[in-house]
């Protein structure tokens, strides 16, 4: 039987740092490694992050987006990258963001989640704001397959805030709460099974490394065995210090997501970048 997501993800984290490495081929990335603006070039790119966090991270996050723009031959580049990670011993986060009702949504599961599929990864990035609950049969599907899933819940972008921080109509526990909280407590259910036995559950959420979490009234105990996947470390302006100033006390359940400031280190310098990144990461996280 599949070891659960959350078990393997609390494994990687312990064993080698809470760093997220992100693949990021933006445009600008692929000049400065002097590599063509195509499929080949995403390919050496991706392959060179793999090579360069394999043994020195937990994760790899490929950015679905950079790939797609080359259609189907950027995705054939994005599938062998995924394999390669995988086959190295990374768990792959895909950032996908995908999100829909129905069978749109389980075609979109099948897609990243499903054993066996071109493009499965071990965990995935999906948005709630069809409704959290359309993402039901994707959760339940992702913990039988011993997957993972990422649900947008609170991100840095400003755009974001009047949506995520308004509050819902319903009243939950005879106290008001934030879109962002509801999305939070809508799919964190999946954690609290006794399968899980109090551990790390296989259903994360996505906050931003830059978010005040009393702004979007997302505190400690709704995220009690929640893995959080942070972006916004590194060149986004968030700092090893925050990884605890943030999150407290569950710190030790937060992927620290890095891309541009490891990937400007360029091929030869990644490897040096994300062990020294993630030794100061542990280093908070003993305090």
């Amino acid at each position: 039987m599949t070891q659960p997501f959350g078990a393997r993800l609390r494994t990687a984290i312990d064993r080698l740092g809470p760093l997220c490495v992100g693949i990021d081929p933006h445009a600008a990335l692929l000049d400065q490694w002097g590599l063509a603006q195509d499929a080949e070039g995403l390919r050496s790119f991706g392959l060179a992050v793999v090579e360069a966090a394999a043994g020195r991270a937990a994760v790899v996050k490929p950015q679905v987006a950079f790939f797609e723009r080359f259609g189907s031959k950027g995705f054939a580049a994005l599938e062998d990258v995924m394999a390669a990670a995988r086959d190295a011993g990374l768990i792959v986060l895909a950032d996908a963001k995908r999100g829909d009702i129905g069978s749109t949504m389980a075609g979109y599961a099948a897609a990243w989640l499903e054993a066996g599929s071109p493009l499965e990864a071990d965990a995935v990035t999906i948005s709630p704001y069809l409704g959290p609950e359309s993402l039901r049969d994707t959760l339940t599907g992702a913990v039988r397959a011993g997957k993972g899933v990422f649900v947008l819940a609170a991100t840095s972008n400003p755009e974001a805030a009047a949506l995520q921080t308004a509050h819902t109509v319903d009243v939950a526990g005879g106290e008001e709460q934030t879109v962002a909280a509801r999305v939070v407590r809508d799919v964190t259910w999946v954690n609290s099974s006794p399968a899980f036995d109090g551990a790390l559950g296989p259903i994360g959420v996505v906050i931003g490394a830059t978010v005040d979490r009393a702004v979007v009234g997302i505190d400690d105990e709704i995220l009690t065995g929640t893995p959080v996947l942070a972006p916004g470390f590194g060149a986004q302006g968030a700092t090893a210090a925050d990884l605890t100033a943030r999150f407290g006390v569950v710190a030790s359940n937060v992927l620290a997501s890095e891309s541009r400031s490891i990937l400007a280190a360029g091929p030869g310098g990644m490897a040096e970048v994300i062990s020294a990144r993630n030794a100061r990461y542990q280093e908070v996280l003993r305090g």
